[in-house]
């Protein structure tokens, strides 16, 4: 990143003096920064914009790029196991849940009271 800004430091730098030889009042509008990979040719600069190229090998061109690649602010897991996670977190608020909180979370109190009578129905007939 800091050689990028250099190279657009330099160039600008470099432009200032041919505009003002040819009686432009400012430097072009846009600057454009961009990665090129392997032998793919950096687009030539315009009166109007300015273009930095950055090279960068040709293994990088499909890659992820290197600070998203890893997380350091949590344990690396997969979606399905994130999913789960979030139903857990999110079950009590709900609809159906039985809950005072959430999104019509009374719903599920009748629920809860029919599954608990068949679970202790089930548990009379089974016997000690």
């Amino acid at each position: 990143m800091a050689k990028l800004l250099i190279l657009t430091s330099l160039a600008l730098a470099a432009a200032a003096p041919a505009f003002a030889q040819e009686g432009h009042a400012q430097p072009p509008q846009r600057e454009s920064q961009i990665d090129v990979f392997g032998n793919d040719p950096c687009p030539q600069s315009t009166d109007d914009e300015i273009v930095v190229c950055h090279r960068r090998s040709e293994e990088e061109r499909y890659r992820i790029p290197a600070p998203l690649r890893h997380s350091r602010d949590r344990v690396e897991q997969g979606w399905g196991a994130r999913a789960q996670t979030m139903d857990e977190v999110s079950r009590d608020v709900l609809p159906n849940s039985c809950s005072t909180i959430g999104s019509y979370g009374q719903s599920g109190c009748q629920q809860a009271f029919i599954q608990q009578w068949y679970n202790s129905r089930r548990a009379s007939r089974a016997g000690p």
